[in-house]
């Protein structure tokens, strides 16, 4: 397998991950930002109406699993991506991914915070701080999953 190859193939691992992170994530955001008071009847209202609990754990591996993976791309995007965009002189380019790499760090700072408040859903005193949390950590995975496609499409893997 030549280098190309096998950068792409992290890309793309590294895609999937945060694909998965971002479904999970607005999944459970929009469950508990707009709690179902009835039935569930239309595909909106099952879209809402799942146990939002379930889904703390799983989003919490993804964000690791999806940032171990960014940082390994990282090394590539730094000495063959980020130079010939600096050269360029797409700063807007640059710096968005500057914002990005920050978003994602204090995301996953906000982890073990998110992570307890989850651990036990029954605590109402809990209740806003778990669903403000849940919204912005959506609110981060979508703008750096965005972020990331920008970048890539200015000067993606194997130009």
């Amino acid at each position: 397998m030549d280098i190309s190859t096998f950068w792409t193939i992290l890309l793309i691992i590294h895609g999937l991950g945060a694909l998965a992170l971002i479904g999970a994530l607005t999944h459970q955001a929009v469950a508990v930002a707009l709690p179902v008071r009835a039935p569930a009847g239309n595909f909106i209202t099952r879209y809402r109406a799942v146990q939002s609990a379930g889904y703390a754990t799983t989003v919490c591996v993804l964000w690791v699993f999806t940032f171990i993976m960014g940082a390994w791309i990282y090394t590539e995007y730094r000495t063959y991506i980020r130079i010939p965009l600096e050269e360029l002189r797409y700063w807007k380019t640059v710096g968005f991914f500057e914002l990005k790499e920050h978003a994602v760090s204090f995301g996953l700072a906000l982890l073990p915070i998110y992570w307890y408040l989850w651990k036990n859903p029954r605590v109402t005193e809990f209740d806003s701080a778990r669903k403000w949390l849940t919204v912005v950590l959506a609110v981060i995975c979508w703008f750096v999953f965005l972020v990331g496609h920008v970048l890539n499409n200015a000067r993606g893997f194997g130009t």
